[in-house]
């Protein structure tokens, strides 16, 4: 067993800042993924999986796993082309088949594409992993553009409705989709006004769509993490937050993607099957009530 305090670094980080959307490379202290650490046990077989997002962070956690657990995975991402490659290289070596797909989801052709690609080089789409975020801090709605509020909202949930609309024609019963919403959902940062409002709206997404989809036999979910340590904190975040990021939840530090993995594999799997429309949280001790 392991203290769940001490189990990874704990703040302050050192201080870094990083362009948008930030890099694996040059996080401080390096990001854990389960590179070392996930046992896979046969709970994806043969299953062909899409992740958004899959060049880093939680989307790299997940992939890693689901490929140890004997899924083919396509990679969805912006333009961190080295990042992805090597998610591709994770999952490769677990003996799985990787396709990457550059580009950026906020148009829905590409999302169309994205589904396209899945089809035609894994075979198929049974699980749908919608992660990719967008997210800038502000101390002022002054602060916020219409642009920056359209990017963010095109992002983080057109997306999906551009994604799972393009997905559900090739799901057969038993395929699931999770979504990635967040602590921000029940607990809205003041400076994450935009991101947080999003991450409410996926909440009821995923609500919404598990019960349209409950007569087709595809099950939606969500996980909500709390603050993880990923390269979208210091591409987003003041140097002083990055520096503290996670001190303030009742685990004292932040999560590692690493930790959220399994919730992702439970949803993805049949033993969640008597599962839809749910939340699964991963918040450090954060309550959600």
């Amino acid at each position: 067993m392991e203290n769940p305090l001490t189990a990874y670094p704990q703040p302050p980080q050192p201080a870094q800042q990083q362009p948008v959307p930030g890099y694996e490379s040059e996080m401080q202290p390096q990001v854990d993924h389960g590179e070392n650490s996930y046992k896979g046990s046969g709970k994806l077989t043969g299953r062909k999986a899409v992740i958004t997002g899959a060049d880093s962070g939680i989307g790299r956690a997940v992939a890693i796993a689901f490929a140890r657990e004997g899924a083919d995975v396509l990679i969805a991402y912006l333009n961190e082309h080295n990042d992805a490659k090597e998610t591709a290289k994770w999952v490769e070596r677990a003996g799985r088949k990787a396709v990457l797909v550059a580009g950026d989801i906020q148009d829905e052709n590409h999302c169309k594409a994205i589904i396209n690609r899945a089809v035609q080089e894994l075979g198929g789409i049974d699980i749908l992993v919608n992660n990719a975020a967008y997210q800038m801090t502000h101390e002022s709605i002054q602060e916020i553009s219409a642009e920056e509020l359209d990017r963010t909202y095109r992002t983080n949930i057109f997306a999906m409705f551009y994604l799972c609309k393009a997905a559900e024609p090739h799901m057969k019963p038993g395929s699931t989709v999770v979504n990635t919403t967040s602590i921000n959902a029940y607990k809205p940062s003041p400076q994450l006004l935009a991101y947080a409002s999003t991450k409410g709206a996926i909440q009821n997404f995923t609500a919404g769509l598990g019960q349209l989809w409950a007569e087709k036999g595809i099950r939606v979910n969500c996980v909500a993490p709390g603050p993880i340590w990923t390269p979208l904190i210091p591409s987003t975040m003041p140097e002083e937050k990055v520096k503290n990021f996670g001190k303030d939840v009742p685990l004292k530090r932040a999560g590692q993607p690493a930790e959220l993995a399994a919730a992702y594999v439970l949803l993805a799997s049949d033993d969640s099957s008597y599962m839809t429309s749910s939340t699964v949280q991963v918040t450090g001790g954060t309550p959600t009530i």
